[in-house]
C-alpha cells in the first residue's frame, strides 16, 4: 500500500476509540523484539490525543495503520517523540518514517526551542531520525527527569539501565538540538550523512549489545569513547 493512501494527521478526541488496539501492539511489539517501550494505558493515550500531542495513521477506510505521540520534560526544554508503532499489516511500506516526520514537524511547532530526544534499539529508527537531523549522543545530554527515566520501568532491560546508573543500555540515545547549526553548514544532506556511516552504527549498536548483555567488559572505555 503506497503511503498516499494513509491519512496521517494530528490525533484528537475522536480517535480515542483506537486507544486499546494501540497500547496492545505496542505491548505485542516490544514482546516480538526482545526489547521494551515504557507501557502506556489506553487512558494516557487518549489523553495524549486530547491534548492535540500525537499523530495516527489511518487508512482511507478508517482502519488504524500507525501512531506516535510527545511527552515533554523540564517545563518544554526537552521534547521526545515516543511510543512510534505501526500496524503488522503496513509494516516495510515507508509508513513510520512517515509518522516521524509527521510528530517531528508537529513537535518543532509546538516547542520550537526544545530539543527532541528519543531511545531507539533500532537501526531503521535511527535511519529516520539522521535525516531529520538527529545525531546519537550519551544519556548525559538528554533530560534528567526521574519521570521521563521511570517510564522505562516496563522495559525488560530496566535492570541494565539501572546498573549503568542511568548512563547506558541497549537503547541508543539521539538529539536534535535547534540551536546546532552543524548541518546548516554541511554539504552533505543528513540522510547522506547516515548512508555514510551506516555501517558504523551498525557495528556500533552490535558492539554496544555483546557489552551489556555479556561478561567481557574490557572494550567499555572504548565504547565510551564512541559515544563521545
Amino acid at each position: 500500500m503506497e503511503n498516499n493512501e494513509f491519512d496521517i494527521i494530528v490525533a484528537d478526541e475522536q480517535h480515542a476509540i483506537y486507544a486499546q488496539t494501540i497500547c496492545d501492539e505496542m505491548e505485542s511489539s516490544a514482546k516480538a523484539r526482545g526489547t521494551g517501550i515504557a507501557k502506556r494505558s489506553p487512558e494516557y493515550i487518549k489523553q495524549k490525543m486530547r491534548e492535540g500531542k500525537a499523530v495516527i495513521a489511518l487508512t482511507k477506510g478508517g482502519e488504524w495503520a500507525g501512531f506516535c505521540y510527545i511527552e515533554t520534560w523540564e517545563s518544554g526544554n526537552y521534547v521526545a517523540n515516543s511510543g512510534l508503532i505501526v500496524s503488522p499489516r503496513f509494516r516495510k511500506s515507508g509508513l513510520a518514517k512517515e509518522i516521524k516526520k509527521k510528530v517531528f514537524q508537529l513537535s518543532r511547532t509546538k516547542y520550537p526551542n526544545a530539543k527532541i530526544f528519543g531511545l531507539t534499539t533500532g537501526l531503521a529508527v535511527m535511519k529516520i531520525n539522521s535525516e531529520l537531523g538527529y545525531e546519537p549522543v550519551t544519556y548525559s545530554e538528554l533530560t534528567q527527569d526521574d519521570q521521563f527515566w521511570k517510564g522505562c520501568q516496563s522495559c525488560v532491560n530496566f535492570e541494565i539501565l539501572t546498573s549503568k546508573d542511568r548512563k547506558n543500555c541497549m537503547c541508543t540515545a539521539m538529539l536534535f538540538d535547534p540551536n546546532d547549526a552543524k548541518h546548516a553548514n554541511s554539504k552533505q544532506t543528513p540522510a547522506e550523512e547516515f548512508k555514510k556511516n551506516a555501517t558504523l552504527y551498525e557495528r556500533f549498536v552490535k558492539i554496544k549489545q555483546a557489552i551489556l548483555l555479556g561478561p567481557n567488559k574490557t572494550f567499555i572505555g572504548w565504547f565510551k569513547f564512541l559515544l563521545k
